[in-house]
């Protein structure tokens, strides 16, 4: 069985945004990619990176994908 990724985008909330966990701790609420983006890049020390959002080894996407985005 492969590993878990380390990151868990959560499915869509109806007030708009989604739940972010790495490591199993709650690191914020993305609305959107550019804050997803951001988030992992300060949560993981990547201030330079490009962060690979379609990246399966890094992210799990649950109840919708990368362009799942709630509107509030």
């Amino acid at each position: 069985m492969p590993p878990h990724p380390p990151v868990i985008v959560h499915p869509p909330s109806p007030s708009g945004g989604r739940r972010v966990t790495i490591h199993g701790q709650i690191a914020g609420l993305a609305h959107g990619r550019g804050d997803l983006a951001e988030l992992l890049r300060k949560e993981l020390g990547a201030q330079d990176e490009v962060i690979d959002l379609s990246d399966t080894d890094l992210i799990e996407w649950r109840g919708g994908g990368v362009d799942d985005w709630p509107h509030p």
